[in-house]
């Protein structure tokens, strides 16, 4: 197609790379403050939609929590001490974030990449993929960091968070969207079209959800459910956010950090990779 063979020519070339040379660059990202400005781009365009872009990211978490917590809440008892819509709360503001940073990842990277042609652009100045792909990163989880913490006033104007600890769920909200933004980015570079994102929604996003203890807790899953659920990102923003917002300091809390940064790292780093074998094919 004409922008990735444009931008083959321009993203060789930022690579320190002869255009048209074959093989593949399997080094891992090259981080630099040169994203900034592409950051900056991206968060112009958003600012011109803010107010509808942070509506429609509170608005369907909101439905969820309110609900099924005050609605399905009253038919429940407590779960692992706390009223279940406080339970909920807690995986609302993960899921919400999760969904927020995926979100910008698939369809508005895809929309600049491929459609609106924007990476072609950037390509042709002085800045490398590697800085737009670490732009998209950063601004992904920025967006979801907007989203979770919406969540987290709209709980606490309601009374149910109450501790100074759920301050330290901020900066897990936004390696949580870190994590989600590098995943994301994945099936970015393997996308052919809008409509290849749903297989992930539905293999990975949704199942996700429902076995990482967003909604009940993973301990009533069968045991090997459970165990996978164990290992997959969500469950660990889940066990990190849920008990900073109850007032209490995570069981494994630097396991749980590790890991969503350790996802984050290997992520990106195949994001990196296949998006420049997208590009200089």
């Amino acid at each position: 197609m004409p922008f990735e063979s444009n931008a083959a020519n321009a993203a060789q070339s930022r690579l320190g790379r002869p255009a048209r040379q074959s093989g593949l660059d399997l080094g891992p990202p090259r981080f630099s403050l040169r994203f900034l400005p592409v950051w900056r781009r991206n968060f112009l365009v958003w600012k011109k939609l803010a107010f509808t872009s942070v509506l429609g990211n509170l608005a369907d978490p909101l439905i969820y929590m309110l609900g099924l917590g005050y609605g399905l809440g009253r038919l429940l008892p407590q779960i692992e001490g706390q009223p279940y819509v406080m339970f909920l709360a807690a995986g609302t503001v993960c899921a919400s974030t999760m969904n927020a940073a995926t979100f910008e990842a698939l369809y508005s990277a895809f929309s600049r990449m491929h459609v609106q042609k924007t990476w072609e652009a950037i390509l042709n100045t002085p800045l490398a993929l590697d800085d737009v792909l670490t732009a998209e990163l950063v601004w992904a989880a920025c967006k979801s960091l907007l989203s979770g913490v919406a969540i987290l006033v709209v709980a606490t104007v309601l009374g149910l968070i109450t501790s100074p600890l759920a301050l330290l769920a901020v900066p897990v909200i936004f390696l949580t969207g870190l994590a989600f933004a590098a995943l994301g980015l994945i099936w970015n570079a393997l996308a052919k079209g809008y409509d290849f994102f749903m297989y992930y929604f539905t293999l990975f996003v949704t199942p996700m959800t429902l076995i990482s203890g967003v909604f009940f807790p993973a301990a009533e899953l069968p045991p090997a459910v459970a165990a996978v659920g164990e290992v997959l990102p969500l469950s660990h923003a889940v066990k990190l956010i849920r008990p900073l917002l109850a007032g209490q300091w995570p069981a494994a809390a630097f396991a749980h950090l590790a890991a969503l940064l350790a996802i984050t790292g290997v992520a990106f780093w195949v994001a990196t990779v296949l998006t420049r074998r997208r590009l200089l094919k």
